[in-house]
């Protein structure tokens, strides 16, 4: 008998999907068309809220031969995606309508690509983890393009989908080589399999992993990243920041931890040179950068590393510290671009000029931008010190002092730069500047409350992260069992 429970989320979502489409095309005055980011964030709350019931009447489900699989790690990792689409819908609503060329059709690839994370989550062998990466990684090819400004956005999906396509090649290959080796495309199937120890079976799982490293923009696979960061439209930026990356970690730990489990003592030291590689080369990178979307790109390369350390510790501590982490990184990801999307279109920019004068003309705004790049940084009392905490906890408990090492020196280091945006928020301005500054920033009241929400989280989380961290350990340790 066939579990439909198991794709629960998929088939809300692909419902909310087809609706946007309907009301793009059928409603046509402008002021019910402003309502559609509001409405498509609240059917995909409503799909994570039925998800979150359904397996808890229902517990682990699969569907159909154990392919696709809603256990306690993808319902984790499913309503954290629905969580950062929903809140970067509405604190860039105004962002859609007015500055993106095509809203409806903008706000439908929003959710299409929800949809291809959520199946990457759940996915239990290749053939559909592929499939949920492509829909999700298409959907940002379209989505980096619909922006005004033809120009800059043309150049960053033309590039994203360069790179992608080569990142797919390889990881493609690779599928076909390890099939060839294994025999079987389920990841459960393969964890005992001796023939990936041969050449071709060591080739393909290589391959796997180098594809990877190119969704999660690991050095030296990083090339596409800031320019794209740059010039795709910012809700984009902040989903790719956000719900990519964390996407591709949660299909890289269920490959990884699934799959592959045989051949750690060869990927857990190059996970853990890479870990550190990002960490460095990310943070060093980001040290000149004078454009804040630019800038977070590069840190994004080192949060990475910082995520891929976790994963080094290859146990059910180190797989809730990343799974925490994750959702750390979200809220201080939501703070920051919720501050850019107000800034962005009535100042023209995000670089440091741009920004300049902040705390003058919008001091919450800029009070929730320091507090976020300060948790992105590790400084308590912010969330992001508590999940560095568990990351670098859990990777010293496996041996890998060294590594632990290398994330704290680097978090200090990335203290400069992103103290640099503060110093220009809160910097003396000239008198020419003072006469923008002083006219008051005019933003939504959703970003204003989506602002607050990034805030008091980000506090809350860092002095009591137990709840969070409770909810991530039980997901992780049963995964691990």
């Amino acid at each position: 008998m066939v579990n439909y429970l198991a794709v629960t989320t998929e088939v809300l979502l692909t419902a909310v999907l087809l609706s946007v489409i309907v009301y793009d095309i059928v409603v046509k005055d402008k002021r019910y068309r402003k309502m559609l980011p509001a409405l498509a964030g609240v059917g995909i709350s409503l799909s994570a809220i039925v998800t979150i019931g359904v397996f808890n009447d229902a517990g682990t489900q699969s569907f159909p031969g154990s392919l696709f699989v809603l256990d306690n790690f993808a319902v984790y990792f499913k309503n954290l995606f629905c969580f950062a689409v929903t809140l970067t819908l509405c604190f860039s609503s105004d962002y859609i309508m007015e500055q993106t060329s095509h809203p409806g059709e903008f706000i439908g690839l929003c959710v299409s690509a929800l949809l291809g994370m959520c199946i990457m989550a759940s996915a239990n062998d290749f053939i559909t983890a592929f499939i949920g990466l492509e829909l999700m990684t298409v959907s940002f090819y379209v989505l980096a393009a619909l922006a005004k400004d033809k120009g800059r956005a043309g150049e960053a999906s033309v590039k994203y989908l360069l790179v992608g396509a080569a990142s797919t090649a390889i990881m493609l290959y690779g599928i076909s080589l390890v099939y060839g080796a294994g025999g079987s495309m389920i990841f459960s199937e393969m964890k005992n399999n001796v023939h990936l120890f041969y050449g071709v079976g060591v080739a393909g799982v290589s391959m796997v992993i180098i594809g990877f490293f190119f969704k999660l923009s690991v050095v030296p696979f990083h090339m596409w990243a800031p320019d794209v960061y740059q010039g795709a439209p910012l809700p984009v930026t902040c989903l790719l920041a956000m719900g990519s990356k964390a996407a591709a970690i949660a299909m890289f730990m269920r490959v990884l931890y699934t799959a592959f489990p045989i051949l750690a003592n060869y990927w857990l030291p190059m996970l853990a040179f890479f870990s550190a590689v990002c960490m460095v080369a990310g943070n060093i990178m980001a040290l000149r950068q004078t454009d804040v979307k630019r800038m977070l790109a590069y840190s994004s390369i080192a949060q990475a590393g910082y995520m891929m350390a976790g994963i080094v510790a290859a146990d059910a501590a180190g797989m809730k510290a990343v799974m925490f982490y994750i959702q750390l990184y979200m809220i201080a990801n939501i703070g920051a671009f919720a501050v850019l999307a107000a800034v962005e279109p009535k100042w023209g920019g995000t670089t440091h000029a741009h920004i300049a004068g902040l705390a003058q003309s919008a001091p919450l705004l800029a009070a929730v931008m320091t507090v976020s790049l300060l948790s992105m940084a590790g400084i308590p009392p912010t969330a992001g010190f508590a999940g560095k905490i568990y990351l670098f906890s859990a990777v010293v408990d496996k041996g890998y002092l060294w590594l632990a090492f290398v994330g704290f020196v680097m978090s200090m280091i990335s203290v400069y730069y992103y103290l640099m945006v503060t110093k220009a928020m809160y910097r003396d301005l000239t008198d020419f500047e003072a006469e923008t500054a002083a006219q008051p920033l005019e933003y939504s009241p959703v970003v204003k409350l989506v602002a607050l929400c990034a805030l008091v989280g980000t506090i809350l989380l860092g002095v009591w992260p137990e709840p969070i961290a409770q909810l991530a350990g039980r997901a992780a340790s049963a995964f691990m069992m």
